[in-house]
């Protein structure tokens, strides 16, 4: 196994990524607490959320999500803002644009995240290359939109360095800076490392930096209960870790609803769109799915808590959008005779996903499958239906009704963790395939 002995990754996190694109492109915002809120009205909790926080809320004192309510109790004079992913994964890509004029990106994590390997000229002068970076991205982007970043001889070092001076800042450690430049930092300050990990790492004695440094890779193995242990270890004594490609377990799509929705026509619509926009993205990334996942959170009765339910079905191997929506009918109909004599039904959030993907051209037909002329005809039909709507470059053509929620950004909302695609954002009123 090697272990490096010069820098050679750089980690680049941009600094309240959402926050910041808002207050680049609206002036009045600048220098002031911003909270990103999921749409332009009431999230269907009662009191409203936010989803995404500028740096002057996190200076101070915003940590996590929070309704608005307690957002106003620590910032009074916050401005919420709906989200608004089109423009955020625009600005992502133009950002992107800005830093290849430098260095070549070798992976994306998240919107707001990505890595760089080092060529020679950015080993002998990382900050130089730091602030070649935001100069590019100031002229760009624009400079509100600022990224701190990091610098060391592996990934998972240089991403804690990135979290060293934020925000707009720049770190680098070098191998002989090791390990003392990271002894200060608290365990769950380490990305690997939550909560639940924190505990099971105390309960076998190693409760600081200093403990984590000087167990042993079979250690942390037994702790982890896999493998990750042992490669976690490598990473933090500054080995290059070759970690394989993780294996997609879902695709899905969810939704938070207006309180002022009753009954389950418009959830039901709602879920509709949903799973055909998920239904998309399987057939995108080249999968099928043998599991459909339906959960909800009700509310029987005006101001009352949400209550959770969910139920399953089986798909066998489909990415057909009739196939889909027959499951989600199957699922649906249900709770729909269950609810037709309750006074009151309020569906507050909505969560659709596919599992058990396997690659389409993996799939094993059962016997009833592959015997189904219908199933294997609507699979051509749903080509030929993507291949309309991207020409059109819309939603020019679906299965069934399409009802866009209010607020917009169904399946397009505000991601951390992918970088939404252009057809996640077609809400267009569609000419209908009516489903036999």
């Amino acid at each position: 196994m090697r272990k490096p002995d010069t820098i050679e990754h750089l980690y680049l996190d941009f600094d309240s990524f959402f926050a910041s694109c808002e207050q680049q492109r609206r002036p009045e915002l600048r220098g002031r607490p911003v909270g990103i809120t999921p749409t332009t009205g009431d999230d269907g909790m009662g009191s409203g959320g936010v989803i995404a926080a500028s740096r002057e809320a996190k200076a101070a004192g915003m940590r996590s999500v929070l309704s608005q309510r307690d957002a106003l109790r620590i910032c009074p004079d916050m401005a919420f803002v709906p989200q608004d992913p089109a423009y955020y994964r625009e600005m992502h890509h133009c950002a992107q644009a800005s830093i290849k004029r430098i260095l070549p990106i070798e992976k994306v994590m998240s919107i707001d995240e990505l890595s760089c390997r080092l060529g020679p000229e950015h080993i002998r002068d990382p900050l130089g290359c730091a602030t070649r970076i935001k100069a590019e991205l100031a002229a760009g982007i624009g400079p509100f939109i600022t990224a701190s970043i990091g610098f060391a001889a592996n990934g998972h070092l240089a991403k804690m360095a990135c979290k060293e001076d934020k925000p707009d800042g720049a770190t680098v450690w070098r191998p002989e800076d090791l390990p003392d430049a990271m002894t200060h930092i608290p365990l769950t300050g380490i990305p690997g490392i939550g909560e639940g990990m924190e505990r099971r790492l105390s309960q076998a004695g190693i409760t600081d930096m200093a403990d984590l440094l000087g167990t042993s890779p079979k250690q942390l193995r037994r702790i982890w209960g896999s493998v990750a242990g042992e490669r976690f270890w490598q990473a933090i004594q500054g080995y290059e870790v070759i970690t394989q490609k993780s294996k997609r377990g879902m695709i899905g799509h969810g939704r938070v609803l207006p309180a002022t929705w009753r009954g389950l026509s418009e959830p039901y619509g709602c879920a509709r769109m949903l799973l055909t926009k998920a239904a998309r993205r399987l057939r995108r990334e080249g999968f099928v799915a043998n599991t459909l996942y339906v959960s909800l959170k009700i509310r029987l009765r005006p101001g009352a808590e949400p209550r959770g339910w969910a139920d399953t079905t089986d798909l066998h191997g489909a990415h057909d959008d009739r196939t889909c929506l027959k499951g989600l009918d199957r699922i649906w109909q249900p709770l729909a005779e269950k609810a037709a004599n309750v006074p009151f039904i309020n569906i507050a959030h909505i969560m659709v996903s596919f599992s058990g993907l396997e690659r389409a051209e993996d799939r094993q037909y059962d016997f009833w499958t592959s015997r189904d002329p219908e199933r294997r005809r609507w699979e051509r039909v749903t080509e030929i239906i993507d291949h309309v709507n991207l020409a059109a470059n819309r939603s020019m053509i679906t299965v069934g009704p399409w009802t866009p929620p209010p607020g917009g950004n169904a399946g397009g909302k505000i991601a951390f963790t992918r970088v939404p695609e252009a057809e996640d954002f077609w809400e267009d009123a569609p000419r209908r395939a009516e489903p036999a």
